[in-house]
C-alpha cells in the first residue's frame, strides 16, 4: 500500500498515528504530494478525484480517500481495534466527526489568510469558523471526557490530532482557556510515542 500525504495535513496525521499505534508503519509506503485548494497535484488527483490527501493506493482495489475511510480500512485490515464494538462505536465515530469538523473550520481560517487577497478577506466569516471550533471544544470538554479517558480508540486519536492542529495554526486563540479538563487530557495524550513521531513541521 502507498499513502499519498502532506506532512502538515492533520488528516494525514490521523492515519499516521493509527499506523504507529498499530505498529504497522512498515506496511505503508509514503508518497509526498504538494498542492493548494487552487491547484492540486497531479499525483493526488490520480488517486483522489477531489485532489485531497490522504489517499491510500491499494493493490487489490481502487484507492481509498477521506481520512475516516482510510482509518476504518486500516483498522479492519490490521485488526487494531480502534473502532470498538457495541454502543461505544457510536461515541468513537461521533468524536471523530467532531474532530474533523474542528479541522474543517480551522483549515478554512488558514486558507482565508493565506490564499485570499487581503482586500477580499472576510473577518466575520473567519470568526464564524472559529465559533464552530469553539463550540466543538466546549462540547468535548463538557460531554466527552469519560470517552477520552477510556481505552484508546479512533475518537481519541482524531481529537488529539485536531487539538495539535489548533496549536500549530491557531495557538494565539488559546483553545485551552476554560477547557481545563480537555487541556489536561491533551497534555498527556500529546506525549504518546505515536503523537511525538508525527508532529508536523511548523512551516
Amino acid at each position: 500500500m502507498k499513502l499519498y500525504y502532506s506532512a502538515t495535513s492533520p488528516y494525514v496525521r490521523k492515519v499516521m498515528v493509527l499506523l504507529h499505534e498499530a505498529e504497522q508503519t512498515e506496511a505503508v509506503a509514503l508518497e509526498p504530494t504538494h498542492g493548494t485548494p487552487f491547484e492540486a497535484s497531479a499525483s493526488a488527483i490520480a488517486q483522489n478525484p477531489l485532489g485531497k490527501v490522504p489517499a491510500l493506493a491499494r493493490d487489490d482495489g481502487p484507492s481509498l480517500y477521506d481520512s475516516r475511510v482510510i482509518c476504518r480500512y486500516l483498522d479492519a485490515r490490521f485488526q487494531a481495534g480502534f473502532y470498538p464494538d457495541g454502543a461505544r462505536l457510536w461515541d468513537a465515530l461521533t468524536l471523530e466527526a467532531t474532530a474533523d469538523g474542528i479541522l474543517d473550520a480551522a483549515l478554512l481560517m488558514v486558507y482565508e489568510g493565506r490564499l485570499r487577497p487581503e482586500e477580499k478577506q472576510f473577518p466575520d466569516w473567519v470568526e464564524a469558523q472559529w465559533s464552530k471550533v469553539s463550540n466543538a471544544v466546549d462540547a468535548v470538554n463538557s460531554r466527552w471526557m469519560s470517552q477520552l479517558n477510556g481505552s484508546l480508540d479512533m475518537g481519541q486519536i482524531a481529537i488529539g490530532c485536531a487539538l495539535g492542529y489548533l496549536d500549530l495554526r491557531h495557538d494565539a486563540r488559546g483553545w485551552r482557556t476554560g477547557h481545563e479538563a480537555l487541556a489536561d487530557w491533551y497534555e498527556r495524550f500529546a506525549e504518546r510515542e505515536s503523537m511525538l513521531a508525527t508532529v508536523p513541521p511548523a512551516g
